[in-house]
């Protein structure tokens, strides 16, 4: 006897295996170089503090098989390649657990792999090839950490401790061979595009008076209907707000092509997540998201995601953000959508919004938070639909987050006398600190 929950997983599976034959036969996949180079020392990303400066690099597949010897990737183990440099007048010690706190120590990672009478031999390669503490006064160390494979983006926090000193380092680190949908669009090379004039505000009140004046909704591509709420502002980058979102667990989504739908289909017949899962495109300053993350759950039916568009306004210096948030709880068919399947949200778009405000106040760089109108009300017994017909309802408010590279408790969020309404989260908080 056949679950009725089985039903659309199959349906589902079925077209997800025709879509992918479709993308393979005539879809174009996006370009890749011609020529592959291990450069994973050139491309490190570097920072000092204090006489001590830390380099990191993330390995593709490829790139981690070429070092050492076997597929990491295929058992779901990624190196982080680690240099620090030493001109401090103590030994520091690199704490692994910050990487991943589940991180791969050398020989248990060789112990994973057939070495076919060779195990001493390949457990002797990974242990040389692993960064060895400590790193001494005036002295440079570098090697590998093994973490858990991650696609798109890794958070690498390299935390380097001595005696009554801390120097931690924070990177935000792009995955060679993922192919994300911002590169589709190059959201990265406008965002730091220091040509592009934006509008800056520094006073509060006028900058709430923008946001309220935004569109309420995203549209389709014609800009004929009104689709999902624009219920998200996010102020800042790639030096605060991006890393808080991938520490919490958010990952960039990948483009439409044949090996996405391939995962898909995959995923929708065995019932996992795919943690990098497309979204489909919704548009708003005439042209699709920027930028698309999501946090996957159990399985490939279930997500929360999040649309972003970079608007043409900053906020105390700092980019602005315009976001669409929403909880996925299921997947069916439709006609609505070129692919012929679509996630069903949860009608309540609310309880996505609070839920990512409570998720970024965790993240230790969330400084702000306030709340607009602009959406406008609508109510569970007249709600609206979005582009593929879901109903939602929601209090008509769209959530700030305002962040900051510098570490923040939660006692230290500061919340914006803008609106009292929150869903909640806001009062609760007020209620609890008084």
């Amino acid at each position: 006897m056949i679950s009725r929950h089985r039903h659309p997983r199959i349906l589902l599976a079925l077209v997800y295996a025709c879509l992918g034959l479709l993308f393979a036969g005539c879809a174009s996949t996006p370009s890749q170089p011609a020529s592959y180079e291990l450069d994973y020392i050139s491309r490190a990303t570097s920072s000092s503090h204090n006489g001590v400066t830390a380099s990191a690099s993330v390995l593709s597949a490829e790139e981690s098989r070429e070092v050492y010897g076997v597929d990491l990737a295929a058992e779901g183990i990624q190196p982080v390649w680690v240099k620090v440099e030493n001109q401090d007048d103590r030994a520091y010690w690199l704490m692994s657990v910050g990487l991943d706190p589940h991180f791969f120590p050398p020989t248990e990672a060789a112990e994973l792999f057939d070495a076919h009478g060779q195990q001493d031999q390949l457990e002797r390669r990974f242990r040389g090839l692993a960064f060895r503490n400590p790193v001494p006064p005036g002295g440079t160390v570098s090697g590998f950490v093994l973490t858990n494979l991650d696609e798109g983006l890794k958070m690498v926090q390299i935390d380097l401790v001595a005696s009554g000193r801390l120097r931690p380092f924070s990177f935000l680190i792009g995955i060679p061979g993922f192919r994300a949908d911002y590169n589709e669009r190059d959201v990265f090379v406008r965002y730091l595009d220091s040509s592009e004039e934006l509008t800056d505000y520094s006073d509060a009140d006028a900058f709430r008076r923008q946001l309220e004046a935004l569109p309420c909704c995203v549209t389709n591509r014609k800009g004929t209907r009104n689709g999902d709420p624009l219920n998200l502002i996010i102020v800042g980058g790639v030096e605060d707000a991006f890393p808080a979102l991938v520490r919490r667990g958010w990952r960039p989504t990948e483009q439409n092509w044949s090996g996405a739908i391939m995962k898909m289909m995959t995923s929708a017949l065995s019932g996992q997540p795919y943690l990098n899962a497309p979204v489909s495109s919704l548009y708003l300053y005439d042209r699709p998201q920027d930028l698309a993350l999501q946090r996957a759950r159990d399985n490939i039916h279930q997500r929360n995601h999040l649309r972003l568009w970079l608007s043409p306004m900053s906020y105390q210096g700092k980019p602005v953000w315009v976001g669409q948030i929403s909880r996925d709880i299921g997947t069916r068919l439709t006609i609505h959508s070129p692919y012929l399947t679509t996630h069903k949200i949860d009608p309540n778009v609310d309880e996505a919004r609070t839920a990512l405000t409570e998720d970024m106040a965790y993240s230790q760089n969330l400084a702000k938070i306030g709340l607009v109108s602009g959406v406008g009300a609508a109510s569970r017994e007249a709600p609206r639909r979005n582009l593929t017909r879901d109903p939602y309802y929601t209090d008509g408010f769209r959530t700030v987050l305002i962040f900051d590279d510098q570490p923040r408790s939660l006692a230290e969020i500061e919340f914006l006398p803008w609106e009292s309404r929150s869903g909640g989260f806001i009062e609760q908080l007020k209620q609890d600190g008084q």
